[in-house]
């Protein structure tokens, strides 16, 4: 017993587990008021928490383009981060990946998508992060020409961060927060009806609450799946992946490729580990969990820097 516990804690999977939950800590260090830093991560979390512990590039992308500015600081975290370290915050540290790891673990029987459909939906996220920028972008080019207003009020709430606006991170970490102190406040301080106080709320809030509802069920079923399918985040950071210093190495003496594939069968984001080059291969959707080297009987693979 002790000696199947040892094994246990030796696992990447252990260590993972306890820098995720200390990074959601740490982002969450604004509502213990300790104080905020002027730091941008290529990471899922809210602006709504002002000021905050710690920004969302992303967002900050989007925000920076809304007053007609480049963002070099935002784009300079997707770079360095991106170059360093690659995916490994997606696995390590983001805050919403870390509330989809806790949704599957309640979930033990996974479903399976078809190969043919993962591969095609691997594509959504790099459309929702070419539309959001084009929007993002052909906004700032209309507030440099001075002919914004239009164009703004037909975008309205999507303006600014046209991505935020709809985010799950946003939604989990920062609006139904704010529906509850506000709700809070307001049954404290007079006599209301509850069914008045819900069908007076915006429609906005039912679309970013089922998206949201819709997101975390999905990552129930299938691991993952908003990382893999859905995520702008992911997808800048899937293109600098590839040329990461980071990466990972398969030892061919030790491999029993024809007659394993727990490491495929163990990684979240259905990374084809076998049919990768065994020298290095950073995947442009791996995360770095590390559970492929955790799921290796034979120690064959193991990380490589650089």
């Amino acid at each position: 017993m002790a000696g199947k516990i040892k094994q246990t804690l030796l696992k990447y999977n252990t260590p993972r587990r306890i820098v995720q939950f200390l990074s959601f800590i740490f982002f969450s260090a604004i509502v213990f008021n300790l104080g905020s830093l002027p730091l941008l991560l290529p990471v899922m979390w809210t602006w709504r928490l002002q000021p905050t512990t710690v920004g969302d590039a992303y967002t900050a992308i989007q925000l920076t383009l809304y007053d007609a500015v480049f963002p070099w600081f935002a784009v300079a975290s997707f770079l360095i981060v991106g170059i360093l370290i690659g995916k490994s915050l997606c696995g390590w540290v983001c805050p919403f990946g870390f509330v989809q790891d806790l949704v599957g673990f309640i979930n033990r029987k996974k479903r399976e998508i078809s190969p043919r459909t993962h591969e095609t939906m691997t594509y959504v996220k790099y459309g929702i992060l070419l539309i959001t920028l084009f929007i993002s972008g052909t906004f700032a080019a209309t507030k440099l020409a001075g002919t914004e207003r239009s164009y703004e009020s037909a975008l309205g709430i999507f303006t600014r961060a046209p991505f935020t606006a709809l985010s799950p991170a946003e939604t989990l970490f920062g609006t139904l927060p704010a529906f509850v102190q506000n709700a809070s406040a307001t049954f404290t301080s007079q006599t209301v009806d509850a069914w008045s106080f819900i069908a007076n709320l915006p429609l906005l809030f039912w679309v970013q609450l089922i998206i949201m509802s819709s997101v975390i069920i999905f990552a129930f079923y299938v691991p993952r799946s908003w990382c893999k399918y859905f995520c702008p985040h992911g997808a800048i950071m899937a293109v600098l992946n590839r040329f990461s210093f980071l990466g990972l190495r398969r030892d061919l003496t030790k491999c029993a490729k024809g007659e394993c594939r727990l490491c495929v069968e163990a990684c979240p984001m259905r990374v084809q580990i076998l049919d990768l080059p065994w020298e290095k291969f950073s995947d442009p959707e791996c995360i770095y969990c590390l559970k492929c080297v955790d799921a290796c009987e034979n120690k064959a693979i193991k990380l490589k820097y650089p």
